[in-house]
């Protein structure tokens, strides 16, 4: 399967066109914000011209030095990526979904594995220095499942488990099977 071109180039012939002015014109614009802060040189972009998140990303990280949005070729190259108790815990979490949901694609996406039927996501993980966070990419199925999940820490969109967390996988199919319900 082919991927996107995942360099930050690739957006600028989009920004010229829907936005009006050369490159040269945007590489001014974001010298003059030399020094604020990623979210401040977003919502400049966003407020003053216009640009949609993507867009006003692009610029601003390639700005920054940042190339490609591309960090893992490979979900080896993530795992080696992350401290090894959360890669083996990720590993045990993608193993007991697939195990009982064979058809899931496991795709490095966003720069963080995740599981996706067609184009809908369905699963996915990321890492912090002392949890793992995992999300079914559904707030209702969150909502559905939260009295089950008191022992954790729960935010709109991601469940916060620990880096060594004793994969529940009764409540991960569970949560799965809701997902793939709502498609």
């Amino acid at each position: 399967m082919a991927t996107k071109d995942p360099s930050r180039e690739s957006h600028f012939p989009a920004i010229e066109k829907k936005y009006g002015e050369k490159m040269s014109y945007w590489f001014k614009v974001m010298a003059a914000l030399e020094g604020q802060k990623y979210p401040e040189q977003i919502a400049h972009l966003r407020e003053n011209y216009g640009f949609s998140q993507a867009h006003a990303n692009a610029l601003v990280m390639y700005s920054r030095g940042s190339l490609s949005a591309h960090r893992h070729e490979t979900p080896a190259q993530y795992f080696k990526s992350i401290d090894p108790t959360q890669a083996k815990t990720i590993k045990k979490i993608i193993k007991a979904i697939k195990d009982k949901y064979p058809d899931l694609e496991f795709v490095i996406s966003y720069n963080q594995p995740m599981l996706r039927k067609g184009t809908m996501y369905v699963f996915g993980a990321s890492v912090s220095k002392n949890h793992i966070s995992i999300a079914p990419w559904s707030t209702d199925v969150i909502d559905r499942f939260r009295p089950k999940l008191t022992a954790y820490r729960v935010t709109k969109n991601t469940i916060a488990v620990p880096n060594d967390w004793e994969v529940d996988i009764k409540l991960l199919h569970a949560m799965i099977k809701a997902r793939l319900a709502e498609s």
